[in-house]
């Protein structure tokens, strides 16, 4: 009898520890990225008639565009070929004084190691940068939460 149940106490600790190490993960990343959709778009004009959420300030000749968005909140990524280097005009350089926030989601086509120290410019609510005619902009959850209630009255 003690045979059976060590043995039992056995698979039971194993199974626990397949559970921990290998289900649970799996389940995490499941959760997290459920909540995540992404797309690519010709052009500006195809994102913004596609998804209301890409942002009216991307210009409608921009090119080659790609799209992350979390739907539980603000978090986006968003790059896009600019027609013209510049970013359009009403993308303002980042005070001295401010204090941009880095990106929260990751997607393959967005630079992994993008922080905040890089934004140069606010559009709306998203801070972005170019590399040359590719514009690299994200929009943190904070900010969105807070235009949301300053929209809304609060």
């Amino acid at each position: 009898m003690k045979t059976a149940a060590v043995v039992t106490t056995a698979a039971t600790v194993a199974g626990a520890a397949f559970l921990g190490l290998v289900v649970a993960p799996a389940a995490v990343d499941w959760y997290d990225g459920r909540h995540e959709e992404s797309a690519s778009y010709a052009t500006g004009a195809a994102a913004k008639e596609a998804r209301p959420s890409v942002p009216r300030w991307l210009p409608d000749t921009a090119t080659d565009i790609s799209y992350a968005m979390r739907t539980t909140g603000g978090e986006r990524l968003l790059r896009a070929t600019l027609p013209t280097p510049p970013l359009p005009p009403s993308c303002k350089p980042l005070p001295a004084d401010g204090k941009p926030k880095s990106p929260e989601l990751g997607a393959s086509w967005f630079p992994e190691d993008t922080t905040a120290r890089q934004a140069t410019h606010r559009c709306d609510l998203y801070y972005a940068y170019t590399d040359g005619d590719t514009l690299y902009a994200w929009q943190h959850n904070d900010d969105w939460i807070a235009a949301n209630k300053s929209a809304a009255g609060h």
